[in-house]
């Protein structure tokens, strides 16, 4: 089979260990659908002698790799995986029996958006999809979606993009306008899922043999409730503490230094990441997030790579935490960065607004944040993903107001007087641990 259009059960066996149809009530239809279309009911007929279904959608409960989860897998081959209204009777009944059962919810999209036999009845089965998808979300459920070939209109505007984490097929054609109504002279590559995934659309693209065990690896996850505080990381570094507050950023810009993936390699035993921000950027060089397995349960991740942080990466970084926040998941986040990325296109893309989302998240969080700095904590780009009063600093670390050498510029001093400045700061683990800004010792 071809996995890109394979069938609505076809993509089930291939995710699933085990499947369960849910029931569902049909709508009675007067002659040809609520319009009165000339032929709607011979092209459903056709449709279903076609494909074995009733309707485009297959809705079911179903174990991937032992995890269960409420799957809803559209049948393209089904007038092109369409949403009518009873598409939306089947994926408001799904949805509801997740709730009830405590189940997240996959949906496996291939659709060409809404039917226009059904016209505007259609077109507000969005509506209807994104109130259910909404009250899922509130319930605390995870939903993960699988963009298959196509995922397009409505269909990929609520379930497919509205989902929390967003896997594509490679190749798959993903965008909200479909091939037949974008404009003739637009590029192709821009409504792919590789595209989707470099625009923050999506989180990951997934060959179709590695798809079951991807979706099982973040159905665990992503269940993974705790409300103990995820565990400070051991340093990876230099034991000793710095002798001057220059000592101390000499050591934090070594190239040397252990950085995030050093220290998430260590730290988790298994991890996935989420990438992008939804708003069309990612920063995959300056912030990494996701989730992985840490002494048996899920913690959060937000990690600066010593690299000037994006606006993108701060906008990833609060749709991560909102995310581990709703579903009960603990955050650790690694501060590393020489600040903010204060070039013209950072301030274009909102970087301002970006570190005010983030600052506001980290303090409205429910769930426990713990935070290690592991190299350079570079003023309010750095601090925006401290959480207060849970930070801890390495000896190869250093946090400041601003960076010594602009500290020096602003105060009119000589090149000469920048490690004087460094010292005056106060910016070492020992200095900041006096100030009551980072805690005193590593819990256990």
């Amino acid at each position: 089979m071809t996995t890109d259009r394979a069938s609505a059960r076809e993509v089930i066996a291939l995710v699933a260990d085990e499947f369960h149809e849910l029931p569902h009530d049909e709508k009675d239809f007067t002659r040809d659908g609520p319009l009165a279309w000339p032929g709607y009911d011979d092209s459903r007929a056709r449709a279903a002698r076609r494909t074995g279904e009733s309707e485009s959608v297959v809705c079911g409960v179903g174990r991937v790799e032992g995890a269960r989860a409420v799957l809803i897998a559209f049948e393209f081959g089904f007038l092109g995986g369409s949403l009518g209204e009873r598409t939306g009777d089947r994926l408001e009944a799904a949805y509801a029996y997740a709730r009830e059962h405590r189940l997240p919810v996959v949906p496996l999209v291939a659709t060409g958006g809404s039917r226009m036999q059904e016209g505007m009845l259609a077109l507000t089965q969005l509506q209807r999809v994104a109130r259910q998808s909404a009250l899922t979300r509130e319930a605390g459920l995870a939903q993960i979606a699988v963009a298959r070939d196509p995922t397009t209109g409505g269909g990929w505007a609520t379930l497919g993009a509205g989902a929390d984490v967003v896997l594509a097929l490679p190749g798959a054609q993903v965008g909200f306008a479909g091939s037949r109504v974008r404009p003739p002279d637009a590029d192709p590559a821009a409504y792919t899922a590789e595209a989707q995934v470099m625009a923050g659309s999506a989180d990951a693209v997934v060959r179709p043999q590695e798809l079951r065990e991807t979706l099982g690896r973040w159905l665990r996850l992503l269940t993974g409730v705790s409300t103990d505080p995820a565990p400070v990381p051991e340093a990876l570094g230099t034991t000793d503490l710095p002798a001057s507050g220059w000592d101390a950023v000499r050591r934090a810009r070594s190239p040397r230094r252990p950085r995030a993936a050093r220290y998430l390699d260590a730290y988790f035993t298994d991890r996935l990441a989420i990438s992008g921000d939804r708003c069309g950027g990612a920063d995959p060089a300056g912030m990494l997030c996701g989730f992985g397995a840490h002494q048996g349960r899920t913690v959060a991740y937000a990690a600066q790579t010593g690299a000037a942080t994006r606006p993108a990466g701060y906008r990833t970084a609060a749709r991560l935490i909102r995310l581990a926040d709703r579903l009960g998941i603990p955050v650790l986040t690694l501060v590393d960065t020489p600040g903010a990325a204060n070039d013209a296109e950072a301030e274009r893309q909102g970087a301002g607004a970006a570190i005010a989302e983030l600052f506001g998240v980290v303090a409205t969080a429910r769930t426990p944040l713990t935070t290690l700095v592991i190299g350079e904590g570079g003023s309010g780009g750095a601090l925006a993903l401290a959480a207060p009063g849970r930070t801890w600093a390495t000896p190869d670390s250093y946090f400041s107001v601003i960076a010594p050498e602009l500290a020096a510029a602003i105060l009119k001093r000589p090149e000469a007087e920048v490690e004087l400045t460094a010292d005056q700061l106060r910016i070492r683990p020992q200095d900041l641990m006096e100030l009551g800004v980072i805690r005193p010792t590593r819990p256990h």
